[in-house]
């Protein structure tokens, strides 16, 4: 599992433009398969089936082993390619795009509609947002009670990601902790408690950390 990578807001969503009296309309998804990108295409397809082209482009997997782009009748090489630059350019994964085009009625020419296509799937993610998911070691710390309030100011204070306190018969903090920082988090701990504290790790996973300005 690699330590961290961006994608889309999980929730994904639309935007849309008009450029020279043809609307652009941008729609993004998170996605984990090929099946569940060509699904998403497929729906959107449907929803403006009206439209004159529903452009899309997706990459997939850890190490972006899946790469697709489909020009849907545009010009070869001025839509779905166009698209996927961007998605590549921003370091995004498991994220697919479709822009649907409704011509206006003037043509941009090959130049136009690279810039048209890139510009939508830019202006998309901007609207929707990115996430940086970074992989997390978890930590559960059982202090008591009169380590409460000390601890979860500090955590809260800290570069940590506090997730959960469960309130037992003593005090349970659920953390996650930056890959690499586990010994350094633990010495942190019997420090803070004078090793008053009982830490145990539980399972890894990746924390969603809003990076809303996608890399340029």
């Amino acid at each position: 599992m690699i330590s961290s990578y961006f994608t889309v807001k999980k929730d994904g969503g639309d935007h849309e433009i008009v450029i020279q009296k043809s609307r652009f309309i941008g729609t993004i998804k998170r996605v984990e398969t090929e099946e569940e990108a060509q699904a998403f295409i497929q729906e959107i397809k449907k929803k403006y089936q009206d439209a004159t082209h529903n452009c899309s482009a997706y990459i997939i997997g850890e190490h972006d082993q899946i790469q697709k782009a489909n020009d849907d009748g545009e010009p070869s090489g001025t839509a779905g390619v166009p698209i996927l630059e961007v998605l590549k350019k921003q370091q995004l994964k498991d994220t697919v795009v479709v822009v649907t085009r409704y011509f206006g009625g003037i043509k941009l020419g090959a130049g136009g509609l690279i810039r048209a296509y890139g510009g939508t799937t830019s202006q998309t993610l901007q609207e929707i947002g990115v996430v940086k998911r970074q992989l997390m070691k978890g930590f559960s710390i059982t202090v008591d009670y009169t380590l409460l309030g000390k601890l979860e100011n500090m955590l809260r204070n800290s570069e940590h990601i506090l997730e959960t306190i469960q309130y037992l018969e003593k005090v349970v903090f659920i953390v996650y902790v930056e890959d690499g920082y586990e010994q350094a988090f633990q010495d942190w701990i019997v420090d803070l408690t004078n090793d008053q504290a009982e830490t145990q790790e539980i399972e890894a996973k990746y924390v969603e950390i809003d990076a809303s300005d996608p890399k340029p």
